[in-house]
């Protein structure tokens, strides 16, 4: 039977398999008191799947899981390995996540007294996007009809019109055209934002429905 090291003893996975083969048990090995005087012994595998026993670990596995044993070579603690700075930032990304979502439960909760009060509140706030909605399309025609007039003054100046020696158009009816052109294509995009955001707030509260619904399943078969 070999002898450990006094600081590490190695216990390979294919030697416990050959042991426990032979209905032999291969049991760590009881934590001794050190020349150091250490009495803690520590638990780790290393790169290759070897079982390792010690008062102390090496550096390049310090990082790792391992396992405290007591004096009867019982594992009572267990240390994770350490977490790297992507990991531990994913972590308190799913509990921020994790307390938005209870926060939001008991909002829905505590706010609604039925599905009927979120539909409400849905159909409400729709019809408030629907008049906006209504009022921007009516200034982005009446932006097209300003467009149209500002064109057809437009076209009895260089460089649109086509008669010999025609005069330059006017700096205020060019500023004019500018104007309108950049103010027509603030407020379609500004439309097409507003559609976006009905849409979103349909999926939001078709979103909360469901999740009133399951929250009261759950409540009631508590």
């Amino acid at each position: 039977m070999s002898v450990c090291s006094p600081r590490l003893c190695a216990i390979s996975l294919l030697a416990s398999a050959v042991l426990a083969a032979g209905g032999v048990y291969a049991a760590p090995p009881h934590p001794q008191k050190t020349a150091s005087g250490k009495t803690t012994t520590f638990r780790w595998v290393d790169d290759q799947g070897v079982v390792h026993y010690g008062d102390e670990i090496p550096p390049q596995y310090a990082g790792r899981d391992r396992e405290i044993m007591n004096l009867q070579g019982v594992a009572v603690a267990h240390v994770d390995r350490q977490k790297s700075p992507d990991q531990i930032a994913a972590e308190a990304r799913d509990r921020a996540a994790l307390i938005k979502l209870k926060q939001h439960d008991t909002f829905l909760i505590t706010t609604y007294t039925s599905v009927k009060d979120i539909e409400a509140l849905r159909d409400a706030r729709l019809e408030q996007l629907k008049v906006q909605r209504s009022a921007a399309q009516q200034y982005i025609e009446s932006l097209r009809s300003r467009l149209g007039a500002l064109q057809s003054r437009a076209v009895a100046y260089r460089p649109y019109s086509a008669v010999a020696g025609a005069r330059s158009m006017p700096d205020d009816l060019a500023e004019d055209l500018v104007r309108t052109i950049d103010e027509m294509r603030t407020q379609t995009g500004a439309l097409v934002s507003q559609e976006e955001e009905e849409g979103k707030l349909r999926s939001q509260f078709q979103a909360d429905i469901e999740r009133y619904r399951e929250l009261h399943t759950l409540h009631s078969n508590d």
